[in-house]
C-alpha cells in the first residue's frame, strides 16, 4: 500500500512541477510576446471572418433586392406608373 501511495505522490508532484513551469514560462518576456502574437492572429482572423460574413450578407441582399453594384436598376419612362396601377389594382 505504501508503494500506492509513494507512486500516487511522485505523480502529484511531476504534475505540480510541470504547471508550474508552464505558469512561470507564460509569464517570461518570450512567453508573454507569443501570448501577444496569438490575441493579435486571433483578432485577425475573426476581422476577416466578419469581413467575409458581411461581404456574403450583402450580396445576398443586393440579389434579393435587385440591386447591382452601380446601384438599383434605372426605370424607363412610364414603368413606374404601370407598377404603381398595378400595385392599386391588387
Amino acid at each position: 500500500m505504501r508503494s500506492f501511495w509513494f507512486a500516487a505522490g511522485a505523480g502529484a508532484g511531476v504534475y505540480v512541477v510541470v504547471r508550474a513551469r508552464r505558469v512561470v514560462e507564460a509569464f517570461t518576456p518570450e512567453g508573454l510576446h507569443d501570448r501577444l502574437a496569438g490575441l493579435d492572429l486571433g483578432w485577425h482572423l475573426f476581422a476577416d471572418e466578419v469581413r467575409a460574413g458581411m461581404a456574403a450578407k450583402e450580396t445576398e441582399l443586393r440579389e434579393r433586392l435587385l440591386i447591382g453594384l452601380d446601384g438599383p436598376p434605372a426605370l424607363m419612362p412610364g414603368e413606374g406608373a404601370h407598377r404603381l396601377e398595378e400595385s392599386d389594382q391588387t
